[in-house]
């Protein structure tokens, strides 16, 4: 099912008994729990997918150690999501293979994947179970990349005929979900190869699968570059959702030839509207940096490694013309541009975003233009941040007005350097799952009961690894009773979109 169809669930629908069961239980939109009185929302021992010795006696040393109870039995819930209900594991001629679905969406998106067992690499070294399962998630997306490198999403059966195949009017190939190009949907293996080997120091997966969808990754970002014509990629839907199409043919809006690489769609998966995404691009220098340490080290093949390292630096360099003076907040990056002088100054709480760069290594957290971007996408001025009652966040297009993502407030936490804002971000987490004990898609911010995806193990895997890391580094922050956020009522005018 597309993820579109989710936004019109209600949270009382995705809730289901928990909601009913506990609405007397919120006070002005927030959860209002007895400590002692916690639902067990997990999915029982016998249903899980996947069960890591090491993620379990993490959470139980979480528990007994954290003092506010309600975190604890959110990181319980929240923190195995992946492993617990998305995780498909088996063993394919002699070699791991790991299928994982993004939760209500059965089929494999390799940004979603990546970002949903990422948080478990530290915990490998003494886990030689879990570490095989991540090899798998791997090897899969090897797979996936070698099918089409333009798309986003595959499913497991690599004969399936996509449900979009007599709506989108591109080159869909069986076992491909969704055809929509996003750049990150092939930095994401490369981030997740990469911490993969600098964690357990595991070459096996980099075989000659890797070395072919490798070679398909920088093909892929070259043809994106369009230097000397638009390249073999192209996308239109029929549908009544504007951000769903790709304009010009399919081919989207021009850009000037410059270095950067085009993304027809933004991680969110929504059409871009200038298609060099800087974030995006950012993240692309990152992520051949890895590569080309990758093919030089593990490949042992130096003209690749040229090859990626010098990709990387052309991308790097064009995207140093690309930053905005803004009146208010000084030097800042936009969110996207089209190299004609067209730029459109917002961020979106998907990853890669703005925010979340020095999160995915693409800049330094002290970064002057970073910092100040991040003032910027922190304020009313980003139209697409919303304050409430209750809450205050960075949310999406993809999920319209006044809707804001657990997700940008987990990226929010873990790339700040403010102990005040950290403990922000965790009261308004551990008040808004809306009963349920789970992280969603997006909430409203005055009434976190309205909310879209009830399953989305991304959102509750990332919100472990916030509350980790709090654990290991602020752990006075995880106290009982918890530190109360301020939020500020909402403006009354608000410009919602700003193209320049």
């Amino acid at each position: 099912m597309h993820r579109r169809k989710f936004l019109q669930q209600s949270a009382m629908a995705g809730a289901g008994v928990l909601v009913s069961k506990y609405s007397k239980a919120f006070n002005n939109g927030k959860a209002v729990f007895n400590v002692d009185e916690f639902p067990v929302v997990r999915i029982p021992v016998g249903q899980r997918k996947f069960r890591s010795e090491s993620v379990e006696n993490l959470i139980n040393d979480i528990q007994a150690n954290v003092g506010n109870k309600e975190l604890a039995w959110l990181f319980n819930n929240c923190f195995p999501n992946t492993l617990d209900t998305t995780v498909e594991y088996s063993i394919i001629n002699g070699k791991p293979d790991t299928f994982v679905i993004t939760g209500d969406i059965d089929a494999m998106w390799l940004r979603d994947s990546t970002a949903q067992v990422t948080p478990y690499l530290p915990l490998c070294k003494k886990d030689k179970a879990l570490q095989k399962m991540i090899e798998g998630v791997i090897r899969r997306q090897n797979k996936c990349i070698i099918i089409d490198p333009y798309a986003n999403a595959f499913y497991k059966d690599a004969s399936k005929v996509s449900e979009w195949k007599e709506t989108d009017i591109t080159d869909m190939k069986p076992g491909v979900h969704e055809r929509k190009w996003e750049i990150d949907s092939l930095c994401y293996p490369i981030r997740l190869a990469y911490n993969f080997w600098k964690e357990t120091g595991d070459t096996a997966p980099f075989d000659d699968h890797w070395k072919e969808a490798m070679t398909l990754v920088v093909k892929t970002f070259k043809e994106q570059q369009r230097i000397t014509n638009q390249g073999p990629y192209s996308f239109q839907r029929k549908t009544s959702w504007a951000t769903d199409d790709v304009p010009m043919g399919g081919y989207g809006y021009p850009t000037k030839p410059n270095g950067l690489i085009n993304s027809m769609f933004r991680p969110s998966d929504d059409a871009t509207i200038f298609p060099y995404l800087i974030p995006s691009n950012y993240f692309a220098v990152k992520s051949l940096t890895q590569l080309a340490e990758m093919w030089e080290k593990i490949g042992k093949d130096l003209d690749k490694a040229n090859e990626a390292r010098a990709l990387s630096k052309q991308v790097y360099v064009a995207l140093q013309d690309f930053t905005v003076m803004h009146p208010k907040y000084g030097q800042i990056y936009p969110y996207e541009v089209n190299g004609y002088g067209s730029i459109n100054l917002m961020d979106d709480a998907n990853v890669p975003s703005l925010l979340a760069m020095p999160y995915l290594e693409a800049t330094f957290p002290t970064n002057v233009t970073y910092l100040n971007t991040r003032r910027y996408v922190l304020s009313e001025d980003n139209p697409f941040f919303f304050k409430g009652t209750v809450a205050e966040g960075i949310g999406s297009p993809h999920t319209g007005l006044n809707k804001i993502w657990p997700i940008g407030i987990s990226m929010r936490g873990l790339t700040s350097s403010n102990t005040k804002e950290m403990a922000e971000c965790i009261e308004m987490l551990r008040t808004t799952h809306a009963g349920t004990g789970f992280m969603h898609e997006s909430f409203d911010p005055s009434a976190p009961i309205d909310f879209t995806r009830k399953w989305f193990a991304w959102s509750n895997t990332l919100f472990g690894e916030f509350i980790w890391k709090m654990y290991r580094e602020h752990k006075d922050l995880l106290k009982a009773p918890p530190v109360p956020v301020a939020v500020n009522p909402p403006s009354k005018e608000k410009s919602r979109w700003k193209i320049f």
